[in-house]
């Protein structure tokens, strides 16, 4: 099926996925496309619009990335958000100049009355909290361009040129912190380029089915299962479109939590899908003895994971493809050129695999965030304890001990992570909090037990609420809730003394310590 598309330009903000995110929320389909793209490339695409994203550079940085500048003369209506209005300014004659004050985080932007802003803020009200981040600012807008909104620190928060659908923001109406964001995209993508809304999960269902198949052919495919919802719904996905040609393979790698091995092999088997169990949990530990640096442990574990995979795979014969739950908010942390977005830290599936990996990557969710892949589990069936499952790392608690992994510790952070599951489950919490785990910190500090003098470890609570993964906020959690929490993990955790609770939001932090 051919869909009403819009391209969406990636000049480096680590928000662009988030723009196609939000447009297939619209069931609008899109795609991300380089930011050098030639113009000719995309008319011969017919997009219905076009949207430029925002980035970490300045327009007049040496080495910048540039639009071709012939596609703001192709006719088809363009959006420039952030970086990208920047670019549109200063490519059509405008002036774009360090901002006096800039600025980052929540700003006021009221909205100009007059019919050059209307189709964009259809619906909006005249003042609305935006999420800004840019430095510079346009000066002046090119020629024959109406400022349709402004800040206090930006005299052109909003411009357009409705007789050649050219618009532009200076904020981010991609991201859930911007009031009425979604409504501003939904006005450019129908109002402006005319999109109907054809695609949907199960377009998506579809496509992933047939692209799958025509990757594979007639191979075999290996698929790593974690036991959570991203490598649950991918080998759903990839069993529904190649049947017994996969093999799914689950490690038990020495950091899962209380229990989880037992139970994800329950629950595997009521799926009914090919499974062998193996358990290298010694294997992991002994490679991660001595281990302290954060990167050094998720390259261990990867490099460690992909070996293993072999070694299995190699026992079933010919087997050309790996299949994994990547997302995008992994491949968007993991790789230091997406645009020109800047390296957050390694996935065990994105940035740790060794070069020598023989079997080829079939990933057919890598492009979705975590919301989207529980839309597709429910698509295909998928039980609701599956699909409300909370995100767990790739390298288990190993990146939630800081520091060292050791049994004793693992033992140690296994007794306070448990505590925090069933407490935020017995509250109701769990479906509400994007994650919520126990950290283990490598600082040790004075109580008293039992008129005893301790000299015991620090454990951390961490509690996000989040849509898709790329920004979080910490939660409010009862504090009759983070009381039980902290008396039950002190009484029952033989070795933990003090219990502290994380309120760092992401960004500036991200949501695993490390």
């Amino acid at each position: 099926m051919i869909h009403q598309t819009l391209i969406v330009l990636d000049f480096g903000s680590q928000y662009t996925q988030l723009i196609a995110r939000a447009l297939r929320e619209l069931s609008v389909y899109s795609e991300i496309w380089p930011p050098d793209t030639p113009a000719g490339t995309i008319r011969a695409r017919h997009p219905a619009g076009i949207i430029l994203s925002g980035g970490p550079k300045s327009v007049s940085d040496q080495g910048a990335p540039k639009c071709d500048p012939a596609l703001f003369q192709i006719g088809t209506p363009v959006l420039g958000i952030c970086y990208g209005m920047q670019l549109m300014a200063a490519s059509l004659g405008g002036r774009v100049a360090p901002a006096p004050q800039r600025e980052y985080g929540h700003a006021t932007v009221r909205v100009a009355a007059g019919e050059a802003g209307a189709a964009l803020f259809t619906d909006v009200p005249a003042e609305i909290r935006v999420w800004a981040s840019h430095g510079d600012f346009v000066a002046a807008p090119p020629e024959g361009f109406a400022v349709i909104a402004t800040s206090a620190n930006a005299p052109v928060a909003a411009m357009a040129n409705s007789d050649r659908q050219l618009y532009a923001l200076l904020f981010h109406p991609e991201v859930v912190h911007t009031e009425r964001g979604l409504e501003i995209l939904r006005n450019f993508a129908y109002g402006v380029c005319g999109c109907t809304g054809d695609w949907t999960m199960a377009s998506f269902v579809e496509e992933a089915t047939a692209k799958i198949r025509a990757q594979v052919g007639g191979g075999r495919v290996v698929c790593a299962l974690s036991g959570g919802v991203d490598s649950t719904v991918a080998a759903l996905l990839i069993h529904r479109a190649i049947g017994d040609q996969l093999t799914c393979i689950f490690v038990d790698n020495g950091v899962l939590r209380l229990d989880e091995a037992v139970q994800i092999r329950k629950r595997y088997e009521r799926l009914r899908l090919p499974l062998i169990f193996v358990d290298r949990s010694a294997l992991f530990l002994d490679r991660l003895a001595g281990a302290t640096d954060p990167e050094q442990k998720r390259k261990i574990i990867g490099a460690t994971f992909i070996e293993v995979f072999e070694q299995e795979a190699a026992k079933l014969g010919d087997v050309a493809f790996l299949a994994q739950g990547t997302l995008y908010p992994d491949v968007i942390e993991s790789v230091s050129i997406v645009g020109q977005s800047a390296l957050i830290k390694s996935h065990h599936n994105v940035g740790g695999l060794p070069e020598r990996m023989r079997m080829k990557l079939v990933e057919p969710l890598r492009e979705l965030f975590k919301d989207e892949v529980r839309a597709v589990g429910r698509k295909l069936g998928l039980d609701e304890e599956f699909v409300i499952r909370q995100p767990f790392p790739g390298p288990g608690l190993a990146v939630r001990i800081l520091g060292e992994v050791t049994p004793a510790r693992l033992d140690l952070l296994r007794r306070a992570d448990a505590i925090v599951a069933q407490e935020v489950r017995r509250d109701g919490w769990y479906a509400r909090l994007w994650q919520s785990f126990a950290v283990l910190l490598p600082v040790q500090s004075v109580g008293v037990m039992g008129d005893a003098r301790t000299y015991e470890y620090t454990v951390a609570i961490r509690a996000v609420e989040s849509r898709d993964g790329m920004t979080a906020d910490w939660a409010r959690l009862p504090h009759e809730l983070l009381a039980r929490i902290s008396s039950r993990i002190v009484n029952e955790a033989k070795g933990i003394n003090r219990v502290v609770y994380d309120i760092s939001s992401k960004p500036p932090s991200t949501i695993e310590w490390e």
